[in-house]
């Protein structure tokens, strides 16, 4: 049995689940709304106020889908009452993010700068030049959009400069080792 789907999904206060025709769940909290098709051969059920995932058989496809259906409605619970948060570092010189009304502005050392948008279920915040945080209520979307962020400018392994996760290591590699010698 998985490990993962067998775990029990707590629902904290003032989240409220909704289970609709095709096995459609839809979760409100004080962050937003979520709603996501789950697989219909993995089935929710609640038991006190704890949730659990069912699946329909032992066949090796619903023992896949046990512990990423669990895991998705977890998400879902977690994001609409906590919400998901990314880090980012810019590192370099003359790099930094500014955020200006609901756009993000990077100069990461291209000719010109680079612009992102801030929507409805990602929020930026620039607390210093060297810092982003993006954060929302789907951890999908918040993990894509710091993934295209940081896509603009990756790290290099030389001197390390670029955009990074929080915490991210870079492993750098040696330079040129200069002129032979005789």
């Amino acid at each position: 049995m998985s490990r993962i789907g067998k775990m029990p999904v707590t629902i904290p206060a003032g989240v409220d689940v909704k289970i609709g025709d095709d096995n459609v769940v839809t979760v409100k909290g004080p962050k937003g709304t979520l709603t996501q098709a789950l697989h219909p051969r993995v089935s929710l059920r609640a038991e006190d106020g704890v949730w659990y995932a069912e699946r329909a058989s032992d066949e090796k496809k619903d023992k896949a889908l046990h512990g990423l259906v669990r895991t998705l409605f977890n998400n879902m619970v977690v994001g609409v009452s906590q919400g998901f948060t990314k880090e980012l570092d810019v590192l370099g010189v003359g790099y930094r993010a500014v955020k200006q009304g609901k756009q993000l502005v990077l100069n990461v050392g291209y000719s010109h700068q680079v612009f992102f948008e801030e929507n409805d279920d990602i929020k930026l915040d620039v607390p210093a030049p060297n810092k982003i945080i993006v954060s929302g209520c789907d951890k999908q979307k918040v993990g894509q959009f710091a993934a295209e962020i940081r896509e603009k400018r990756p790290p290099e392994p030389y001197k390390g400069k670029g955009i990074r996760y929080a915490g991210e290591t870079v492993r750098h590699k040696e330079g040129k080792s200069g002129a032979k010698k005789k």
